[in-house]
Formats: structure tokens, C-alpha cells, sequence
């Protein structure tokens, strides 16, 4: 299994370097450091990597801002680690989409349990947002051949099944797909 690779964000240098010896020593390759929001989000633009953990406090942008950038992106899941656990910030992170939410202190076996899970959750809303784009397009296409049939039901006096035939066997004869013969149709008429 491949490692894990890791950007860390902390305005703190002294946090930033105990939790990239602390990520490293648990198999995590740190593939990028950042100081602040921004910075975070650019690199992590640049890096990709396969998580996020990132402080909250951080000046200009902080994390939860970040995170939501970076999200928005759709790069990478992102965990939270700050000394900061009230219910505004945690409703923020919440709604920014953040994946994971660490109370420092917090001890190193804390770390693989919520990057793990930030990562596989975050797989699983890849695969269920690109199964509803598929659903949407199914959707779509449908609503194209229905209308194309109902037109050629009209102007053609023929059943659904004799309508449905003609696009078919045109998507063929043209090495189209149904969708598009019958949208060409459509703006045709």
C-alpha cells in the first residue's frame, strides 16, 4: 500500500516540525509545509496531496477558510488539529466540509484514525458524486430521446416503439450516440 502523502499548515514553525517528524515517523510522506490559509491552498494546489492537516489559527486565511478552498477544489480531505474546540468554529468546519477535527493536544496514535478515515470518506463522496453525474446524464439523455420521440410520434404518426427504432438504428448508421441524434433532431424542428 502506498504511503499516504501529507501537507501540514501551522503558522507555528515549532508545531509544524514536531508533526512532520511526528507524521513521518508514523509512515506518512509530508509533501508540503505551509504557514498560513493561502499558502495552504496553493500548495496544495500545486501538490495534491492525499490530506490535509491543517491548524485553524493561522493569520489571513485561517483553516477553516482554507479547507473550504481546498475542498471546493475537490484536491484532498482535510483534518483540523486546534486547541480550539467551541461549538462556532466546530459548525464552521462542519459546514466548510472539513473531514476531521483533532483538540490539541492530542497524542501521535490520534493522528492515523482521523487521516485515515478523512481519506476514505473523502473517496467515497468522489464515487458518489461521480455516480450521480452519471445519474444526471442518464437523466438528461432521456429527456432528449423522449422529447425527439414524442416530435417524431407527431410529424411522423408512428408509435413510441417505431420512433425509438428510427433514433437507434440513425445513432448507428451515423456511429452517434442516441442522445446526440436525437438532440440534432430536436433543434432540426
Amino acid at each position: 500500500m502506498a504511503r499516504l502523502r501529507i501537507l501540514i499548515a501551522d503558522d507555528d514553525p515549532i508545531i509544524v516540525l514536531d508533526l512532520r517528524q511526528m507524521l513521518e515517523s508514523l509512515g506518512y510522506e509530508v509533501v508540503g509545509q505551509a504557514g498560513d490559509g493561502q499558502e495552504a491552498v496553493e500548495l496544495a494546489s500545486e501538490t495534491r496531496p492525499d490530506v490535509c492537516v491543517m491548524d485553524v489559527k493561522m493569520p489571513g486565511l485561517d483553516g477553516i477558510d482554507a479547507a473550504s478552498a481546498i475542498l471546493g477544489e475537490n484536491i484532498a480531505p482535510v483534518v483540523l488539529l486546534t486547541a480550539y474546540s467551541d461549538r462556532e468554529l466546530i459548525e464552521r468546519a462542519s459546514q466548510a466540509g472539513v473531514f476531521g477535527y483533532l483538540v490539541k493536544p492530542f497524542k501521535p496514535n490520534d493522528l492515523p484514525p482521523a487521516i485515515e478515515i478523512a481519506r476514505s470518506r473523502f473517496e467515497q463522496n468522489q464515487r458518489l458524486n461521480q455516480e450521480i453525474a452519471q445519474v444526471e446524464e442518464r437523466l438528461e439523455a432521456r429527456k432528449v430521446i423522449d422529447r425527439a420521440k414524442g416530435l417524431l410520434m407527431d410529424r411522423e404518426r408512428i408509435s413510441e416503439a417505431e420512433a425509438y427504432r428510427r433514433l437507434q438504428t440513425t445513432a448507428m448508421q451515423d456511429r452517434k450516440t442516441i442522445r446526440d441524434v436525437a438532440q440534432s433532431l430536436i433543434e432540426s424542428l
